[in-house]
């Protein structure tokens, strides 16, 4: 993610290390600079305005935690990336353990003729396809499709090789034809 930075603008490597050093306005500039980033990537994840708002909350508490470790081998944004990446892992799981109340209270509206709304937009409908999908493939194309990463790039922030990342996409792709099929999007 280039950024155009004033020539009195400290850059990102800069902030990082007066940040390590336990400066707190080089840490809030850091975060000020970054946080729509996180939260865009959040908002992919979790598909909802209110939980990408608490992923990104979550990213800044750890990020305030973690900064110290970081080395500084990879792009930033990249590390920031996988914290968020992680940190939606996490509250997908615990949401995922309230899901269950959710559907009962779902199956119990459409008995009642509270049915959802009509007209579903197909892209937020693409992406909650996505949602669905098994760990790696969904990484993949959130880092590869929701966030323009190269696959070389999406390798690097999910730990794996290039061509894995290729399969992992090509892989989700056949599930998600099923998946909007099934749902009547295609």
């Amino acid at each position: 993610m280039a950024m155009m930075l004033d020539e009195s603008e400290a850059s990102d490597a800069e902030l990082i290390g007066r940040a390590k050093g336990g400066d707190r306005g080089a840490f809030g500039k850091l975060l000020e600079r970054h946080y729509d980033f996180v939260y865009r990537a959040a908002y992919r994840w979790c598909g909802r305005k209110a939980d990408a708002e608490d992923i990104a909350q979550e990213v800044c508490v750890r990020l305030g935690k973690a900064i110290r470790d970081y080395r500084g081998g990879g792009a930033f944004t990249t590390w920031l990336y996988t914290m968020t990446m992680n940190a939606a892992r996490d509250t997908m799981r615990k949401t995922q353990r309230e899901t269950v109340k959710t559907e009962a209270y779902g199956v119990h509206a459409l008995i009642s003729g509270e049915g959802p709304a009509e007209g579903e937009d197909p892209t937020e409908a693409l992406w909650a396809a996505v949602r669905q999908l098994p760990d790696k493939q969904r990484d993949a194309v959130m880092l590869v499709y929701g966030e323009g990463l190269s696959h070389a790039a999406a390798a690097e922030a999910m730990a794996i090789s290039e061509t894995t990342v290729s399969w992992h996409i090509h892989e989700a792709k056949k599930r998600l034809k099923t998946l909007m099929r099934s749902a009547g999007e295609v």
